[in-house]
């Protein structure tokens, strides 16, 4: 009698609380090594400041807690990093992934690992605009706007500060052509001249040929549609070096305090842009974020909405299952519902536990548009002294 009260006290455990006892794993696939490295300690801390958020609640699915797990996607190399998220799935077993980073290690990983496995993907930061086309399955969703809108925020921006003739060079992977593109399409849409459009390799030690080239095509400024701690910051030292240019336009993947800090006072009075938002959840996450003792930075916000979003999805479909979760997203993430900010992440799972719904502004403003991407607004930053301010957002 006393085996038979004890199976039956434990499928009544199991059957009303099967979440309970559960660990939620949730991968960080990120650039812990590689181009944006600088970048990347903040962005997962940012992730994972949701993650314990929500594990701190009690609320996820009758009590579950959740468990980070990061892995290298390197940022550039695409084998690495398909082999980084195949082991977080199938060693790891990671429900959802948090990531990737870069534009063509995420397309590698969607592709290789993603929509073969059935396991959602929210990247923070592949801005690529060959990613609206990528066949996912319903499985991917990014946080970041697409260099598309990157593009024309650029171009506007150059014509306003009167600028008609401008060089361009870009790393060459889908990110680089995928903005360079979109940013020379929309400069001459407005009467702008692209002198030159030129890749640059990164990993290289002298970068004097390619900014030879730059020179002489000429131009009023020259964009650098790479990265902070690669390529990008190699040409413009460069630059500054030879003369060539003393005004550069610093896209997303260039804004970062390291660049600076490595180039010193020849990089003031060069401006760019980076997502970003002056929303109210923009301003409690950048609250919560620095008593964490996280420094706030590009993506900073958006990985910790990657990481909400993937949670409170599980919470809307009651359920770990990716199928399930993704077709929750786009719902909570665009209403209606009952706002939720940065830091009341418990809120929205108590309002979704009971069979409310809610609208996620989190820390970027989230608002998804077809195909599953941000709608996207942007933080205007200049250099001054020796550092990058936020002047604007638009």
């Amino acid at each position: 009698m006393k085996k038979i009260l004890t199976v039956a006290a434990l499928a009544a455990t199991l059957a009303l609380g099967a979440h309970a006892q559960t660990t939620v794993k949730i991968g960080v696939l990120l650039g812990y090594t590689g181009p944006i490295e600088s970048l990347t300690p903040a962005m997962a801390a940012s992730a994972e400041l949701a993650m314990k958020e929500v594990s701190d609640s009690g609320l996820l699915l009758g009590g579950a807690k959740v468990q980070p797990v990061r892995a290298d996607s390197t940022c550039v190399d695409a084998a690495a990093a398909t082999a980084a998220a195949e082991r977080l799935v199938t060693s790891e077993r990671v429900a959802a992934i948090v990531g990737a980073d870069c534009s063509g290690v995420t397309t590698a990983v969607v592709q290789n690992v993603a929509v073969p496995r059935g396991v959602l993907m929210i990247s923070p930061s592949a801005t690529s605009p060959a990613l609206s086309t990528v066949r996912d399955n319903g499985l991917f969703f990014r946080t970041a706007p697409s260099d598309a809108r990157q593009g024309e925020v650029i171009a506007e921006m150059l014509r306003e500060k009167g600028i008609r003739r401008a060089a361009l060079t870009f790393t060459n992977n889908d990110y680089g052509r995928g903005l360079a593109n979109s940013i020379q399409t929309h400069f001459e849409k407005l009467g702008g001249r692209i002198t030159i459009s030129a890749a640059h390799e990164d990993g290289k030690g002298d970068y004097t040929a390619e900014v030879a080239a730059l020179a002489a095509a000429g131009g009023d400024i020259l964009v650098v549609a790479g990265y902070v701690d690669q390529g990008g910051r190699g040409i413009i030292r460069s630059a500054l070096d030879s003369g060539a240019f003393s005004r550069f336009f610093l896209p997303d993947g260039m804004i970062g305090d390291s660049l600076p800090q490595a180039i010193g006072r020849g990089l003031n009075g060069s401006f760019g842009v980076a997502p970003g938002t002056d929303s109210p959840g923009g301003q409690r996450f950048e609250t919560i974020a620095k008593a964490a003792n996280i420094n706030i930075g590009p993506y900073t916000h958006q990985s910790y909405d990657a990481a909400a979003l993937i949670l409170l999805g599980m919470q809307a479909a009651k359920s770990t299952d990716s199928a399930k979760v993704k077709e929750k997203i786009m719902e909570i993430a665009n209403g209606p519902g009952e706002k939720i900010y940065a830091g009341e992440l418990a809120k929205g799972l108590k309002i979704l536990a009971e069979g409310g719904k809610i609208n996620y502004e989190g820390a970027s403003a989230v608002r998804f548009i077809e195909p599953g991407e941000s709608a996207g607004s942007y933080r205007v930053i200049e250099v001054r002294n020796g550092r990058m301010e936020t002047v604007g957002f638009r």
